[in-house]
C-alpha cells in the first residue's frame, strides 16, 4: 500500500491489537503517541454516519523532532508523523505511515534532510514487526 505520501500493509490482527502493537513497536523506536484521533466516531458525533473503524495516531520522536525544529522552527507544520490504522469494509485492518521523506521534501533546508530518512528507517522497521 504505497502512496506518494504514505507506505503500509494490510496486518493480520483485529483492529485494537493493531492499535496496541503499532503503539508498543513506534515506542521501541523511541515514538510516543501525541494524540489519537477517532475519526469515525467524530463522523457518527457530528453527522450521524458510520463508516469503518478509521483512527490517527500522532507518533513523535522527541530526540529527532527538536533537532528538527532547531533546523527549521516552522517544521512543526508538518509534525507530528501520522500513523493510520483503518479498518475497510470488509473487516480487513490497514497501517499507514506517512512518508517524512515525502513530507519533509517541501522544507527547502538542508539541516531537515537527513532527519526524515532516519524518521523514515524508524518508521519502516515499525511496519516491518507489524
Amino acid at each position: 500500500m504505497e502512496t506518494g505520501f504514505g507506505f503500509g500493509k494490510n496486518v493480520e490482527m483485529g483492529f485494537d491489537a493493531a492499535i496496541e502493537k503499532v503503539t508498543a513497536k513506534l515506542q521501541t523506536e523511541g515514538f510516543g503517541v501525541l494524540s489519537d484521533i477517532d475519526v469515525a466516531a467524530k463522523i457518527k458525533e457530528k453527522l450521524g454516519h458510520d463508516m469503518p473503524r478509521y483512527r490517527i495516531l500522532g507518533a513523535c520522536n522527541p530526540v529527532l523532532a527538536h533537532q528538527a525544529v532547531s533546523a527549521e522552527p516552522e517544521i512543526g507544520l508538518l509534525l507530528p508523523c501520522n500513523v493510520l490504522v483503518r479498518e475497510d469494509e470488509a473487516g480487513a485492518v490497514h497501517v499507514s505511515f506517512m512518508d517524512p521523506e515525502a513530507v519533509l521534501s517541501l522544507v527547502d533546508n538542508p539541516g531537515v534532510e537527513p532527519l526524515s530518512g532516519e524518521v523514515k528507517a524508524r518508521l519502516e522497521r515499525v511496519l516491518a514487526a507489524l
